[in-house]
């Protein structure tokens, strides 16, 4: 952790050099988020309830959501980068460095601009979380903490399946941003207006829905089980295949010889 601090405050050095460069990257972040914001209120000007979630019910989820893919995005900037680490010779020099390979591609990398995100999903849960209708417990707030906490570990290991592509293509997968970027993007409303077929291949394939909409049901008082407020932690066993596809494909990378 002392040598993640340093590669931290490092980062954060070298923004400070251009402050306004960096403040005016934050603002457009923000205000990238704002445009999908409009869109659930374009929405709602039209329609009261959308699957029988109200207005405040879907900013809740999507408040998760984007802090989520914010914090992930933030952090596991690094993996979003690897294709071009790997295609200008860089991930070379991380091999033959001690430490966790993982480790230091992460610590290659930190977009805090993703600051504007986080600050538009703060405000819109600020105003969610009262009027959502909600009624909270003890139990209730440590499963919003756990769509949080879960949903960003979650968010990485996409990030993580990602990067491991790599290794067999040198270039980056567009395919793979469905399920990143794409999956911020839907991630707006609750994952089962968009059919079951959906649902369950965000609940089996890629759990996106564990702690997104299960744990959603669970505080709505949809859902009275202890299980829906645990499946976040379901969710975390999706970063074991890939870590193991990542490990697979370092197993078998051959330099670019760049």
């Amino acid at each position: 952790m002392t040598l993640y601090r340093r590669f931290f405050s490092m980062h954060i050095k070298s923004l400070m050099q251009y402050k306004t460069s960096f403040l005016l990257v934050v603002a457009g972040q923000f205000l990238v988020a704002f445009s999908s914001f409009l869109g659930i209120s374009f929405m709602f000007s039209r329609f009261s309830a959308v699957e029988g979630f109200t207005y405040e019910q879907v900013l809740l989820c999507y408040s998760v959501v984007l802090i989520t893919f914010a914090f992930a995005e933030m952090f596991g900037s690094g993996f979003n980068t690897f294709p071009r680490m790997l295609g200008n010779g860089e991930f070379d020099r991380v091999l033959v460095r001690p430490g966790s390979v993982i480790f230091h591609v992460l610590a290659s990398k930190m977009d805090f601009a993703r600051i504007g995100l986080m600050l538009q999903a703060v405000v819109v849960s600020c105003y969610a979380i009262p009027k959502s209708g909600v009624l909270w417990t003890w139990d209730k707030a440590v499963t919003l903490c756990l769509m949080i906490v879960c949903g960003s570990l979650i968010s990485l290991g996409l990030l993580l399946a990602y990067s491991a592509f790599s290794f067999f293509t040198v270039e980056g997968l567009e395919f793979m941003n469905i399920l990143t970027y794409g999956g911020r993007e839907f991630g707006r409303y609750p994952f089962s207006v968009y059919g079951k077929g959906v649902l369950r291949f965000l609940t089996f394939a890629v759990p996106l829905a564990l702690y997104q909409y299960y744990p959603l049901l669970y505080l709505l008082g949809r859902e009275q089980s202890a299980l829906y407020m645990l499946t976040p932690f379901t969710g975390l066993l999706f970063l074991l295949p890939c870590y193991a596809f990542f490990r697979f494909g370092l197993r078998r990378y051959k330099s670019t010889g760049s």
